[in-house]
């Protein structure tokens, strides 16, 4: 595992953009798995700007989100695919036949979580993954359990979720209970791993994930487990590493 440390989250956001610009730039091919919130917005619009000034070619690229909210249509302005589309697929002029969401509406969720999960799978799997860290640790919609979910599923989000995703919804009632997710057994199978941490809001369970035990009470900590794994975090949410681990010697500074 690989630690960088930016400055702020302006640097965090040009060093994810980075990444994944070379990855598209050496493969262009590529199968990307990409994630939603408030963390990568600032890497969707650093990737947009260094696509249009260095001419990259996002034709090729296929995207895998990690999850959708069920009960929410495409066109829904609080759904996952609507916030891609905005984001990143629209300024990137990636079509629909590339980007890849969990249909929200699908009658059979379950039936919708196999469909996904074998998708990936057809694509090839994921060549670099982008990941966020919820405050209890989920990733994807991988909520604390006791055990790691292998696949694609329909999960029942915590109230810790829903009230951290409230502030994108006009009213507590309006904020879905239900997401179709990523499994942690799908997200480990992509070949390198991202994770971005912002935020001293991040900064204990980012430390809990990356040193502590490996238990599905935490799920970002099975992250320990994969082979290639790349965390950027800012200095606000490294600030609980630096304090216990004195930062270990892998890290670099951005």
């Amino acid at each position: 595992m690989r630690l960088m440390v930016a400055a702020d989250y302006d640097r965090l956001s040009e060093k994810a953009a980075d990444l994944f610009a070379a990855e598209v730039t050496l493969q262009p091919d590529c199968v990307l798995g990409l994630a939603t919130g408030s963390t990568p917005v600032g890497m969707y619009r650093a990737l947009v700007d260094k696509a249009r000034r260095e001419n990259l070619d996002f034709s090729q690229v296929r995207t895998f989100n990690l999850d959708e909210y069920r009960g929410l249509a495409g066109d829904h302005p609080q759904s996952y695919r609507y916030f891609m589309e905005q984001q990143l697929f629209r300024p990137l002029g990636m079509t629909a036949s590339q980007t890849f969401i969990p249909d929200g509406m699908a009658s059979d969720p379950d039936k919708e979580a196999a469909r996904y999960e074998a998708a990936i799978e057809a694509a090839g799997g994921i060549d670099l993954q982008l990941l966020g860290i919820g405050g209890n640790g989920h990733i994807g919609f991988n909520e604390p359990a006791d055990h790691f979910p292998v696949h694609t599923h329909l999960t029942a989000l915590t109230e810790s979720t829903i009230s951290a995703n409230a502030r994108f919804f006009d009213r507590m009632e309006e904020v879905p209970r239900e997401a179709i997710t990523m499994g942690i057994g799908t997200i480990l199978k992509a070949r390198r791993i991202l994770l971005l941490a912002s935020g001293a809001g991040k900064a204990e369970i980012l430390w809990r994930a990356l040193y502590g035990p490996v238990t599905p009470q935490v799920p970002a900590s099975i992250l320990q487990l994969h082979p290639d794994v790349w965390v950027i975090a800012d200095r606000v949410a490294a600030a609980e590493i630096a304090k216990r681990e004195k930062l270990p010697p892998q890290h670099e500074d951005l």
